[in-house]
Formats: structure tokens, sequence, C-alpha cells
């Protein structure tokens, strides 16, 4: 997998995962398998609604948690102005 280095002196994935239409039930053990195969970023959502199972899945995993980039986007309604 390769890396880039931002400002900050962190590695950030050039390739992340992404949950988009995995539904629930068939989620954990596709996170689990993408953590497994190199993937170390999981892009998700919660209108996505399998969150719950990706938690699960980087949990459960072998991987150290410090070496996963985890992002999601919030529902709009979410924020204020």
């Amino acid at each position: 997998m390769e890396f880039k280095k931002l400002n900050n002196n962190e590695k950030l994935p050039f390739i992340s995962y992404g949950v988009y239409e995995i539904k629930p039930r068939k989620t954990k053990e596709a996170v689990l398998n993408a953590l497994e195969t190199g993937y170390r970023a999981i892009d998700g959502a919660q209108v996505y609604y399998n969150e719950k199972e990706v938690g699960e899945a980087i949990k459960e995993s072998s991987i150290p948690r410090e070496e996963i980039y985890l992002t999601s986007k919030n529902w709009g309604q979410q924020f204020r102005i």
C-alpha cells in the first residue's frame, strides 16, 4: 500500500476501501477481508447504515487501530450553522 505523507507527518493511504451499498450483514466480513488484503483506510457514512459492522470488523482484526484510517460522512441535518 502506498501512503502520502501529510504536513503533520501522518501517513495517509492512497486507496480507501468504500463500504457504500454493502449490506450490514455482509459488511463485517467484507471489511475484515479488505484489512487482511492490505487496505488501511475505510470510507463509510451514516447513510450506509453499516457503521456498527465496520467498527466490529476493525475491533476484531489483527491490525492495530492506530494503523487504520477511518473516514465517515454525516447527514447534512447533523450540522448547524
